[in-house]
Order: structure tokens, then sequence, then C-alpha cells
């Protein structure tokens, strides 16, 4: 497996599917094979029979149930040790992360990086912030 995209899940059910539809629009484009683990951290509201749904229909999808809400961290580190791919991305389930900046990544990868990270400078959720170190607008990649 050329690509591995890891996602850890906690109540995302409304998210998922357009994180879905999006992801799989993605890969579809790219010429690397690529899986998609995502890890159900004990949702409650659906999202681990909507993950079960995605994958019955596409075999690029594994979907770990941990038996309860353990965290994102932990939830997380399962998808990692459960994942094939030769490149390794996080995402979010909650549609934070944009499935389309994804080939830039790789894009730098394939530059010759060893490590290729990026934030987006303008979230949609609360909590502790870093300041803002340009653009108020998009992906940095670093």
């Amino acid at each position: 497996m050329d690509i591995s995209v890891v996602i850890p899940v906690y109540n995302e059910a409304e998210a998922l599917p357009a994180l879905y539809r999006a992801l799989v629009e993605m890969l579809d484009q790219l010429p690397q094979s690529a899986e998609l683990i995502f890890a159900d951290d004990g949702s409650k509201d659906g999202s681990a029979d909507t993950l079960d749904g995605f994958a019955q229909s596409d075999p690029r999808i594994r979907v770990l149930h941990l038996s309860r809400n353990y965290g994102q961290t932990a939830a997380l580190m399962a998808a990692i040790q459960n994942s094939t791919g030769d490149v390794i991305i996080p995402m979010d389930g909650d549609g934070q992360n944009d499935p389309a900046d994804i080939p830039r990544l790789l894009g730098k990868l394939a530059e010759g990086y060893d490590v290729v990270s990026s934030w987006r400078e303008q979230r949609e959720d609360s909590g502790p912030r870093r300041p803002s170190c340009g653009s108020p607008f998009g992906l940095r990649l670093r």
C-alpha cells in the first residue's frame, strides 16, 4: 500500500458522509494505492454504523472499533498501528482537514522531504490557538 489515511472518529455521524465523498473523490484521482482507516473511538451517535456501511461498499476502507472512548490520541495510534501504507496521512473526522490538500502534501514528499506537516490557520472549532503566521487563509506546508 502506498498511502494510509488514518482518521480517529468520535460522534461524527453527521460529518462522515461528506468527508467520505471528498476522500473518495480525491483518492480516485491519485496514481498511488491508498487505504482509509477509521478508528471509531466509542461513538454513541451512529458513527460506527455509518463507517461500517462505507467499509461494506469500498474495499479500501477498514474500520477499527474501540470498546469505549479512549480519546483522540489513542484512536489515532490504533489507526496508525493498523495501517500498511508507506505514507501515513492523519486527518480529523470532523471535516476540518480538506482531503483536496493531500496531493499538495504528497507533492512535498516527492520533492524529497521526509516529513510534511500542515495546519489550518482558520479552523471552525474553539480551543487554544497558535498565533497566526502569515496569510489568514489556506494551508501552510513546511
